[in-house]
């Protein structure tokens, strides 16, 4: 086992040195807490431990006492092997209980001031290694993909625990458990806070194996979605057309969902390529695809008949050395499908995460800790929100007006409609000139983001400040935003260039992620205690991102959205979350799944994830687009590579409409700031502090009724 590092032990050096003094002011008794307080019933020593501290520090100190003791027994792994004997257990609780209120303050900003290097180091030696795998530095090396699989922090919680520092923060504050949160929460000073944060920091204690396990699977996991893309004019009708431009090459699922929307702008052609762009989505969550047509542009594939033919060498395009790595497959006309690579992916992570489960007595399935400890918000109330959005009436009425708008019944690439948004009505070539136009290149765009923020509502002098706090990089995948984790490092802004520069998709996707970068950098530099830096959980950046992409064509130059765009805009909103929903509850059911048959195998999972994603699509999304038994739902790559992460989606598009309000119009800068600067609290606190009430489905609801009626001329 891993031992501390010198910073480690420098802090408990200091910590030590501190529990010397004595705290007057007691900590009000909290009522049970729950599976702490069943982890400690079992240890005899308890007792005997709470009455030392009782004699030396007062009667005063009982109730904190006996808290911190239980948190401590909930952890404390006995024996020579792990953290020590009864005589070391009792050394330690009697030394470190701090009974001092100044020692006690001085302490929680030790720990501040030790976690924030500790976490903002590791994570910057975490971006560098992985560097070569995720970025377009030219031919990726051997040793990157050893890298990138390599988590330089998977032992520094084992080396908390070990060191004892971990039980030093759990001896002496409160852990609470969600509902405690939720109900004492908004009472509590921002100390408090912080001292919540630090301690639900060690609701887990996973060894550095499962830490370890888990990063490699993620990498892997990434590798594997990053490299999954098609060359687009490769695809062949049954009469040998082919409906897409040369050259193009789109990952899946992002690139593949986002062309699909682009083809509304291109009328009867652009219906005959969705159509095979979706042929090719099944192919690929039912694992049909032929393995030879993944990523190789010589090779032409009809996925509606699934057959393969070689390309004549005049269609056929040269890919770049950094997607080929300086090598060059050969190439087999063969129909021959991928194995069950998608489902043993996604078996890996999970089997990954159940590492994690055997060191979490405070949430024992990945689940529990997506829901309990990340979202803080109880899986039965996210899946009754998502199900509530699938299942509402305005569903079908929806629908209704977007079969008038394409003149035709509804298919399933209707799910992906995008022709309520501005957008729809440009082509996407003349999109991808202008964007291609102002950004040849990362530089150009990180060039422009001082402009973009000013036109989102900020003042010079803080969009200036914004941009000298991000940094743009060349990303080889879809792009994304990577966060800083201490004051003096900067947030990534990954985003992915095309040889002839950034299309319209990469734009997109670039001022999405910009979005993030800005919540990152004010919950880190603006919050008062990096112990509370971030926001709720991912749904909540997502949300603060989705309201600068809504904006992305303004920011191009195109005109500002009237009256009658801004109900369109709604309506996009309402269709977008109905999509997403349906592919989050086939997450959630995945894992339900998995968790029952632990020892599946890759095609077990595959007719499982099939079975679960066919289900919701009849009840759900059948009755309006057609398509029985379409494995849709089941096509986002988040699934397979981010471990439980699409509820996040659809939270996030109803947090988004909720903040909206509060984001636009002169001050929209400003009320971006004071709502991604409050810190890491519970999401009903959160939002109750950005807009006034806690999250829900009604407001979008509400919108979209709205909006139906003054499309429809219905009351």
């Amino acid at each position: 086992m891993s031992r501390a590092r010198p910073v480690g032990s420098t802090v408990l050096a200091l910590l030590g040195a501190l529990a010397a003094t004595a705290w007057a002011d007691a900590a009000p008794a909290r009522p049970d807490a729950g599976p702490l307080a069943s982890a400690s019933a079992a240890k005899p020593s308890a007792a005997p431990l709470v009455e030392a501290l009782v004699a030396k520090h007062g009667e005063g100190q009982r109730a904190r006492a006996e808290q911190g003791v239980r948190q401590v027994l909930a952890f404390w792994r006995p024996g020579p092997d792990g953290d020590g004997d009864e005589k070391t257990l009792s050394d330690f609780v009697t030394s470190q209980f701090i009974a001092d209120a100044a020692a006690l303050e001085r302490t929680l900003a030790r720990f501040e001031e030790a976690l924030e290097a500790a976490d903002g180091h590791f994570l910057e030696i975490g971006r560098t290694w992985r560097s070569g795998a995720e970025l377009e530095l030219g031919p990726e090396l051997p040793l990157d993909g050893f890298l990138a699989a390599t988590e330089p922090s998977a032992h520094l919680q084992e080396d908390l625990f070990a060191s004892k520092i971990a039980f030093v923060a759990l001896l002496n504050w409160p852990l609470p458990t969600l509902d405690e949160m939720v109900a004492q929460g908004p009472a509590w000073t921002r100390r408090q806070w912080a001292a919540a944060r630090l301690t639900r920091r060690f609701s887990l204690r996973p060894s550095g194996a499962a830490e370890g396990a888990r990063a490699a699977a993620a990498a892997r996991a990434a590798a594997y979605i990053a490299g999954y893309n098609l060359w687009v004019h490769h695809l062949v009708g049954p009469a040998g057309t082919r409906p897409f431009p040369k050259g193009k090459r789109l990952l899946s699922h992002w690139n593949l969902r986002d062309q699909i929307k682009a083809d509304y702008a291109e009328g009867i052609a652009g219906l005959i390529r969705q159509r095979l762009l979706v042929a090719a989505m099944n192919r690929i969550v039912t694992q049909d695809i032929p393995a030879a047509v993944i990523d190789d542009p010589r090779l032409d594939w009809d996925p509606v008949a699934n057959t393969v033919r070689l390309a004549p060498a005049g269609d056929v395009e040269e890919r770049p050395a950094s997607q080929t790595g300086g090598g060059v497959r050969p190439v087999v006309a063969s129909a021959e499908r991928e194995a069950d690579t998608r489902y043993a992916v996604l078996l890996d992570g999970f089997r990954a995460a159940r590492l994690t489960d055997r060191d979490s007595p405070f949430a024992h399935t990945e689940i529990d800790r997506r829901f309990q400890l990340d979202t803080e918000i109880p899986e039965a109330r996210i899946k009754t929100l998502l199900e509530a959005v699938v299942s509402s009436p305005l569903v079908r009425q929806v629908a209704l007006l977007i079969e008038k708008r394409l003149g035709r019944k509804l298919e399933p690439q209707d799910l992906y409609y995008a022709g309520f948004l501005a957008r729809a009505k440009y082509p996407e070539a003349q999109l991808d000139g202008m964007t291609r136009k102002r950004y040849p290149d990362a530089a150009a765009y990180k060039k422009d983001i001082p402009r973009l923020l000013r036109a989102l509502g900020f003042s010079p002098q803080k969009a200036a400040w914004l941009d000298a706090h991000i940094v743009v990089d060349p990303a080889r995948g879809s792009g994304h935003a990577l966060e800083a984790a201490r004051r003096g490092d900067f947030p990534h802004l990954r985003t992915r260039i095309s040889p002839g520069g950034m299309d319209y998709k990469g734009y997109n996707i670039a001022v999405h992620e910009m979005g993030h970068n800005v919540e990152q950098v004010f919950s880190l530099y603006s919050v008062d205690s990096t112990l509370l830096q971030g926001v709720p959980g991912n749904a909540f950046t997502e949300a603060l991102a989705f309201t600068f992409q809504n904006r992305d064509l303004e920011l191009l130059g195109l005109p500002a959205p009237d009256a009658r765009a801004e109900r369109l805009r709604v309506l996009n909103d309402f269709w977008v979350t109905y999509e997403i929903s349906g592919a989050a509850l086939v997450d959630l059911g995945v894992w339900r799944w998995l968790y029952a048959h632990p020892e599946a195998t890759p095609g077990e999972l595959r007719e499982a994830t099939l079975a679960i994603a066919r289900d919701l699509w009849n009840r759900y999304y059948a009755p309006v687009l057609g398509g029985r038994d379409s494995g849709l739902l089941a096509i986002y790559s988040h699934m397979v590579d981010s471990f439980l992460y699409l509820p996040y989606y659809p939270l996030g598009h109803l947090i988004a409409f909720q903040l909206e309000e509060r984001l636009k119009g002169p001050h929209s800068g400003a009320e971006f700031e004071r709502a991604a600067s409050f810190g890491r609290v519970t999401p009903d606190l959160w939002m109750v502090h950005a807009t006034g009430a806690p999250v829900s489905a009604e407001p979008l609801f509400r919108a979209t009724a709205a909006a139906l009626a003054a499309e429809t001329g219905l009351p």
